[in-house]
């Protein structure tokens, strides 16, 4: 649902129609239509020289306390590679050369519509310190790994085949 209830351009309240394939805000003025873009995210598996992956523990909704890969949303005018060195750098104070993309799922918070795109990337230096959102951030082997407390059921399958073993 739209929460513009006013037209943006002329102040005119807007109406509901059919515009571009499916009813829209309409503003009957000015003809001003507004679309409700989907939020893009963007996230990392980042690792070291040691095979070591940097996870973060949430301090955030969804999954308060639980572990995930340092994350966020690109702003508007980001570029998505740009978006998430901001966000390592911010979460971990780690700087990151980003990769890849890995994959595409989509957003765990419900709230907020649209893709997540996960990439690989590797660490280039900073030094490790929770920031932004977060209350703890480490480095973890297949050994140490937080399995029973990761955020979200993709990550454990994601680590698993990173790390060439059994997911737990």
């Amino acid at each position: 649902m739209s929460s513009y209830h006013f037209c943006p351009m002329c102040a005119q309240p807007l109406t509901r129609r059919h515009a571009f394939g499916r009813e829209r805000p309409v503003c009957p003025a000015c003809g001003w239509v507004h679309f409700q873009d989907p939020k893009l995210a963007v996230g990392a598996l980042v690792q070291d020289e040691a095979g070591r992956v940097l996870l973060i523990r949430r301090a955030v909704i969804p999954r308060i306390g639980f572990w995930a890969v340092p994350s966020g949303f690109v702003e508007h005018d980001e570029q998505p590679r740009e978006a998430l060195q901001r966000e390592i750098a911010e979460e971990t104070g780690i700087q990151a050369e980003i990769g890849r993309v890995i994959d595409l799922f989509p957003n765990a918070d419900a709230r907020k519509s649209g893709p997540f795109f996960l990439f690989e990337a590797y660490a280039r230096g900073g030094e490790l310190r929770p920031g932004d959102d977060v209350s703890d951030a480490r480095w973890f082997g297949p050994e140490d790994a937080p399995w029973d407390a990761l955020a979200f059921a993709q990550l454990a399958g994601l680590l698993a085949q990173l790390w060439g073993r059994e997911q737990p």
